[in-house]
């Protein structure tokens, strides 16, 4: 390819072989512009799950269920954030309804980050909070670059205001339709026998005139399955949107991709064609179509790079309960 052919983001190669175009993806476009939250539930209820702390860890090694589960999630949802740094808060702490802000925190950070729990367990599990920290979040992160937020919420009992979040979320969804907030996601997750599923499945299953749903859930029966439940969870959530479309300079349909994107795109081309554009996630990428060389026909089998495998997150396990909205 000659050296004055520019390949724009998000590809990494793009080949004409006669009138087919054979683009290779750098990553996945869906989540350009994705930002990131993790909310660890705090109240009291998870004491036990955090370990012993004080005087008491001196008695006996801690045995911190969350730590590892919070580490393997971060490094997780770490790759999906557009700057590789996810917002990271224990929820339901104090009163119940105070944040307790860890930081901004980055994958290779999560590897040894420590988790002993919120400095002050929460006496109820206030869930309101967390949206508005969230959209105040995003509203300030949008004027930096953000096209699209997520958020994980983990809890382990009933939420104590669930029709406060019901009320609240109704109104983001109103912000999001008007385009005055970004679109935004809300991973929920429950863990254990104290969690209300009825409740969770009230507040994700609403459905939003122009959104949609904002809301995925589902309950792992133990803290141990937690990381890869969110995994699966925030893998299909960001497929729902990860259908797209490639165009020609004139706005006609090349082809169109109604699931995941794959790594490798391959579409036939007007003769004419001189660019195409990829349209994914209600975000357009222009890219101009290289020259088609000799060396192209002739040796384009052993230059094109194999198709890697899609990253996803291991299947669901089928105990764990609940849906995907």
């Amino acid at each position: 390819m000659a050296g004055h052919e520019v390949i724009m983001k998000p590809f990494s190669d793009v080949h004409r072989l006669g009138n087919k175009v054979v683009a290779t993806l750098l990553h996945d476009p869906t989540v350009e512009g994705l930002d990131v939250a993790l909310y660890m539930d705090g109240s009291a209820s998870m004491e036990d799950e955090y370990g012993p702390r004080g005087i008491l860890a001196k008695l006996a090694p801690v045995k911190n269920l969350v730590e590892p589960q919070m580490r393997w999630m971060l490094e997780y949802l770490a790759n999906k954030d557009r700057d590789g740094k996810v917002r990271v808060a224990y929820w339901a702490t104090g009163d119940g309804s105070q944040l307790e802000e860890v930081g901004e925190l980055t994958g290779p950070q999560a590897k040894d980050f420590r988790f002993p729990g919120p400095r002050a367990y929460g006496k109820a599990t206030v869930m309101l909070p967390v949206l508005r920290d969230f959209v105040a979040h995003m509203k300030q992160q949008v004027q930096v670059g953000a096209r699209r937020g997520l958020a994980v919420i983990i809890t382990d009992s009933q939420i104590s205001d669930a029709p406060n979040v019901t009320a609240y979320a109704t109104q983001v969804a109103k912000e999001i339709a008007s385009g005055r907030l970004p679109r935004m996601n809300f991973v929920f997750v429950g863990v254990g026998e104290q969690v209300d599923e009825e409740q969770m499945e009230e507040i994700s299953h609403e459905t939003y005139p122009g959104v949609g749903h904002l809301w995925c859930h589902r309950i792992a029966d133990r803290m141990e399955e937690m990381a890869e439940l969110v995994a699966v969870l925030v893998d299909e959530t960001m497929t729902v949107a990860a259908g797209g479309t490639v165009y020609d300079e004139q706005g006609n349909t090349l082809k169109a991709y109604e699931g995941r994107l794959p790594a490798v795109l391959e579409f036939d081309v007007p003769a004419t064609c001189k660019a195409f554009t990829l349209e994914v996630a209600g975000q357009r990428f222009t890219q101009p179509i290289p020259e088609e060389h000799e060396e192209d026909e002739d040796h384009h089998e052993e230059e094109r790079a194999p198709e890697p495998e899609p990253v996803s997150a291991p299947a669901a396990r089928k105990k764990h309960r609940g849906h995907g909205h």
